[in-house]
């Protein structure tokens, strides 16, 4: 018989599963939809732990829904992986040597789409 125990989740792979549920929601939903979608082994009180983890940090939002709230995606997941570059950069002092650094390891490609990115908002910007 064995006896180990199941594999324990990081706080960053809990964070994701419970987006990538959220996101199927039709609209706001409930932690305890969000609990019966990801199969109901995760504790009722886990999933809420989570999802005001994800408010703090500006992933999610809620509306109160009866006695409880409804939560929704605050952005897509583009928006979310930019959120985490900025705060990333924002955490850092040289600014300038971070952006630099950050720049010159893309690859060919990724630089040209970038600077292809930039041209279009600085003509934004003119207009």
């Amino acid at each position: 018989m064995d006896h180990r125990r199941p594999r324990r989740r990081g706080q960053g792979e809990l964070e994701a599963l419970v987006l990538s549920a959220l996101r199927e929601a039709d609209g706001p939903a409930t932690a305890g939809w969000v609990q019966e979608r990801l199969g109901g082994d995760l504790a009722y009180t886990t999933v809420i732990t989570i999802l005001t983890r994800l408010l703090d940090k500006g992933a999610v939002t809620r509306e109160r829904a009866g006695r409880s709230f409804a939560w929704t995606p605050a952005s897509d997941e583009a928006g979310l992986a930019a959120r985490k570059m900025r705060k990333v950069l924002d955490a850092e002092s040289d600014r300038v040597a971070v952006l630099a650094s950050f720049v010159t390891g893309l690859d060919p490609d990724d630089e040209r789409l970038l600077r292809e990115l930039l041209g279009h908002a600085g003509d934004a910007e003119d207009s």
